[in-house]
């Protein structure tokens, strides 16, 4: 897992925004914002995951000045498209198929559920100054860990200057 204090790798990558399929550009984030919160995934519709993404969402994350959210997962853009949909996911979901972004930052997964090289479960903070600030990742992209990393990733926010609410993740929700 990338390191807090390095500075993060850039990264463009195909995404759905707003139900529409385009090129995420990391630098654009950074640059418009005080702190990216990056959260990845193995996959879409990963229970888990899902929970936390909605947690994100419901926790007003999203359409910030100050911080910018992005989900990654290593699913197709058009498996994102459906995702996004489905739970209402106001903020980008990159499809890290083939796991770049991930390597670089040291969240690849050799193997998951029969898929190999995609993503771990991890949210890693990124302040606007390039330097990581926060990276957590699960073990497994099915464990429950309470705290959850996107609900760790709060007091890095705040240490930045970003205050929002922590997430509150329901791992049985409806979501």
């Amino acid at each position: 897992m990338i390191d807090v204090g390095v500075k993060a790798p850039d990264f463009i990558a195909p995404a759905v925004t707003g139900g529409t399929a385009g090129e995420l550009e990391l630098f654009r984030l950074i640059d418009a914002h005080e702190a990216v919160a990056l959260c990845f995934a193995p996959a879409n519709f990963v229970p888990t995951c899902t929970a936390e993404f909605a947690a994100v969402r419901d926790a007003g994350w999203h359409g910030r000045d100050d911080l910018a959210v992005v989900a990654l997962t290593g699913d197709s853009l058009y498996a994102g498209f459906a995702y996004a949909d489905r739970f209402g996911l106001p903020f980008p979901v990159v499809s890290d198929f083939h796991g770049g972004v991930a390597d670089a930052y040291d969240l690849i997964a050799e193997s998951w559920e029969g898929h190999s090289r995609i993503p771990r479960r991890a949210t890693v903070v990124i302040g606007g100054d390039w330097t990581v600030r926060f990276a957590e990742a699960a073990t497994d992209a099915l464990d429950r860990p309470s705290p959850s990393p996107v609900q760790n990733a709060t007091a890095a926010l705040g240490e930045i200057g970003v205050d929002v609410d922590r997430p509150r993740v329901n791992y049985d929700g409806p979501w």
